[in-house]
């Protein structure tokens, strides 16, 4: 099993950075594939902004909205995974979960641990 905690939310201006922290525990933390999704508003489907493999996180991926300003990183000594978000928009503002899985998938439903969520919100 794995327990996730997210920290690092607010609120910024337009343009501004914030950095996401997604702290782990539990045994197969390590080897997860980690990802984090937003939820722009209740009910909206979650969207899977990065991700990143297990282990020594080789591999990462973007969304097409999200590449070229985010970076997702993660550091196995602290059981840590984090999303550098630089040149925020107002259209970034969303609930940010990070999540764990056996291996890479875009489908929320394959998912099966997750926090809490942080807001991030943008300011115009």
């Amino acid at each position: 099993q794995v327990q996730l905690v997210e920290s690092g939310g607010g609120l910024v201006q337009a343009g501004g950075s914030l950095r996401l922290s997604c702290a782990g525990s539990g045994r197969t933390f390590t080897t997860s594939y980690m990802g984090w999704f937003r939820q722009a508003a209740p009910g909206k489907e979650r969207e899977l902004v990065a991700g990143i493999t297990g282990w020594s996180g080789q591999y990462t991926s973007y969304a097409d909205s999200v590449k070229g300003r985010f970076t997702i990183s993660r550091d196995n000594v602290k059981n840590t995974v984090y999303l550098q978000m630089n040149s925020l928009k107002p259209e970034d503002t969303a609930v940010y979960y990070c999540a764990a899985a056996k291996v890479y998938s875009s489908d929320s439903g394959e998912y099966d641990y997750w926090g809490q969520g942080t807001q991030v919100t943008v300011s115009s």
